[in-house]
């Protein structure tokens, strides 16, 4: 895995900077501000991605804001209409989902995420504008989505991971009904500075524990648990250095002014004296595919960023499994691009697969 491919396998779109929840670990910096994205934008990010989706059916545009309903179903609708041939997907709190967006769903065809940590009692972060709980109007939404036969995912974040936790996590998502489970251990980035050293040993705990849930009734995917099978799986059959893609994945992001932020999301909306706004260019001035044949100049964070990479990849007996810690965890845990191992790889690379080997052991 060298350099930056110059074609993504998906494309990040902020329709808008808003969210109607104040999520205490949130890293938006700006979602108090309705900033929503102009149809201009959306149609020349489509002149670059409907090329690529004709040669890749798969090819997916992720909707994810702030929340992305915000921007309202007629805006939305207008933001889709440009793309042809792509998988939609949206990342969504749920808050605002009902029968007519249940319908749009339907319509557009969108692949639905939901962001939920689990019981209300685990919820606490998760709060409205003016402080109140958001958990109610959050399964107000789930049951829309199942009354109406809409299959969907499910994001949590893990703000204390210990012994204990993943159990009661993993039968809350079994009941819940969602198809996929993503688990994200809270990461400090953004405007969220709440340190996210955890430890070794809860840590290592959650995640063996997790893995023991999943095998007793393994039935929903468990993004974590998958990956880390398919690593061990390639090392026993010493083919591990097929998993890795062959080049760094530019994941752009299009922020709603057009502005393009690749490798890390999170980037967005952030400035710094050494790195001026993180962007590498603005699809209004620059074609999606001339800006990412540029990848490895076009911002002047990207190629620390890669000499990073490269010292993860000569320093660190993890490297095979996760590629080298990401873009966003490194500036903003470290302050700089070309540092190596964060909370964040710890966290959610490092202690998972050590993790999954304990259960492995001790089974």
């Amino acid at each position: 895995m060298h350099g930056i491919a110059p074609i993504p396998g998906y494309v990040v779109i902020q329709p808008t900077t808003l969210c109607n929840l104040d999520c205490t670990y949130c890293y938006l910096p700006h979602r108090a501000l309705d900033r929503r994205m102009p149809v201009e934008v959306a149609r020349a990010v489509a002149e670059s991605v409907n090329p690529w989706a004709a040669a890749d059916t798969r090819f997916s545009v992720v909707w994810h804001g702030g929340e992305p309903l915000v921007a309202g179903r007629a805006h939305l609708a207008e933001l889709m209409a440009p793309f042809v041939g792509v998988e939609h997907h949206i990342q969504t709190n749920a808050t605002l989902v009902d029968d007519a967006w249940c319908e749009f769903f339907r319509t557009h065809d969108v692949r639905v995420s939901i962001s939920v940590d689990g019981p209300a009692e685990r919820n606490a972060a998760r709060v409205t504008r003016g402080g109140a709980p958001a958990y109610e109007r959050i399964r107000r939404g789930v049951d829309a989505l199942r009354r109406h036969g809409i299959g969907f995912s499910a994001l949590c974040v893990v703000s204390a991971p210990r012994a204990g936790l993943a159990r009661e996590l993993y039968g809350y998502f079994l009941d819940l009904g969602c198809d996929v489970l993503g688990i994200n251990i809270e990461e400090q980035e953004g405007v969220n500075s709440r340190s996210n050293d955890f430890g070794a040993d809860p840590v290592r705990a959650f995640w063996a524990e997790l893995v023991e849930a999943w095998r007793a009734e393994p039935r929903i995917h468990v993004r974590e648990i998958e990956w880390t099978l398919r690593y061990v799986e390639a090392v026993l059959a010493a083919s591990a250095d097929e998993l890795l893609p062959r080049a760094l994945d530019p994941i752009p992001t299009i922020a709603n002014d057009g502005r393009v932020f690749l490798l890390s999301p999170e980037l967005a909306g952030f400035t710094d004296p050494r790195y001026s706004d993180f962007s590498s260019g603005n699809v209004l001035t620059t074609p999606l595919h001339e800006i990412l044949g540029a990848a490895a100049e076009s911002a002047v964070w990207v190629p620390e960023y890669l000499a990073g990479i490269e010292a993860c990849r000569e320093s660190c007996p993890y490297f095979g499994f996760c590629g080298g810690a990401h873009a966003a965890n490194r500036y903003f845990e470290h302050g700089r691009f070309d540092g190596t191992e964060t909370n964040h790889c710890r966290n959610s690379k490092i202690h998972l697969l050590e993790g999954v080997l304990d259960h492995a052991r001790a089974h």
